[in-house]
């Protein structure tokens, strides 16, 4: 019994010693990065040398790497402490990270109105025109099929789940199962908001990361890499990388750009865990600063007169 007891409170201190290590090591890692930048930029030359099939692979390897983490985590770890000593710097924080949400939100929220538009095109080209292609522009003109068309629809109401999803969010437009949160004082809603961003927004959003970073990748280049994929076994591989993106469709003539769809699940993801960083440091300054705290600062939506949405009948 001893000894289990002993071996338990090794693997403990193990585990913290580790975790105390890497953040100790993303001072170091961040340094390195930014007095060589050659080791992660030289991908973007045209030059196509091993150096850049080197660096193109490091890229892939970090971005979903545990040093990558740690280093997330000690951006965490600092602006928070920052935010203890001067709560206006983790105000700052808020709301630009809320801006961003909002401003990227009501961006492509107009992908709504696109998709909508270019829906009635397609039904005149083909009902009234009786056309079985879009052509647009002069000289070298752009066309595709119909059902190119037809199918890049997909891609507008991505746009939309993806890019305006911490938007409503901010916007307290989610859909919200209420067993408890209601019935609680104003303290205790923020701490079980700070526990659900750090044990449910924060795991979710690195857990679907490492995945859907990898499943990016093997959409533009080969050999395919794979998320379990060592910095030495890409490197093996990087002397017979080369792009090749994606550009296969799900139908004869259909849309092309499928890579796009998991571009667009990477920057979802990164705007998630940008946000759950922003709701744990509102929640934890609402709760420091009591009720007259909340919704500070928040950038919501207000409905003019006249735009309220008609929610009653007359009989």
């Amino acid at each position: 019994m001893e000894d289990t007891g002993q071996s338990f409170l090794g693997a403990l201190f193990g585990g913290i010693w580790w975790i105390v290590q890497n953040i100790g090591l993303a001072f170091y890692n961040f340094g390195y990065a930014l007095t060589h930048p050659s080791s992660w930029l030289d991908w973007m030359s045209w030059e196509n040398t091993l150096e850049d099939k080197q660096s193109l692979m490091q890229l892939v390897f970090y971005g979903a790497s545990v040093e990558f983490f740690f280093f997330a985590l000690t951006v965490f770890l600092v602006i928070f402490a920052i935010g203890l000593w001067q709560r206006t710097v983790l105000w700052g924080v808020v709301r630009g990270l809320e801006g961003l949400a909002n401003t990227v939100g009501r961006f492509f929220a107009w992908a709504g109105l696109l998709m909508v538009l270019q829906q009635v095109v397609i039904v005149f080209m083909q009902r009234i025109f009786t056309r079985p292609d879009i052509v647009f522009g002069f000289g070298v003109p752009l066309q595709f099929d119909i059902s190119w068309y037809a199918e890049e629809l997909k891609l507008y109401n991505s746009m939309v789940v993806a890019l305006c999803l911490t938007y409503t969010f901010v916007q307290g437009g989610h859909v919200r199962v209420d067993l408890i949160y209601a019935a609680v004082s104003h303290r205790t809603k923020r701490v079980i908001d700070m526990f659900g961003s750090l044990f449910f927004m924060l795991p979710m959003a690195v857990l679907i990361w490492m995945y859907s970073w990898a499943f990016l990748w093997r959409s533009l280049i080969v050999p395919p890499v794979n998320s379990t994929d060592q910095l030495d076994r890409l490197m093996l591989k990087a002397r017979a990388v080369r792009w090749n993106v994606e550009t296969i469709g799900f139908s004869p003539n259909g849309f092309t750009g499928y890579f796009l769809f998991k571009v667009l699940m990477v920057l979802m993801v990164g705007m998630i865990f940008l946000h759950a960083w922003a709701f744990f440091f509102r929640s934890y300054l609402e709760w420091v600063e009591g009720e007259e705290a909340d919704g500070k600062h928040l950038d919501k939506d207000v409905l003019e007169a006249g735009e309220e949405p008609y929610d009653h009948a007359e009989f």
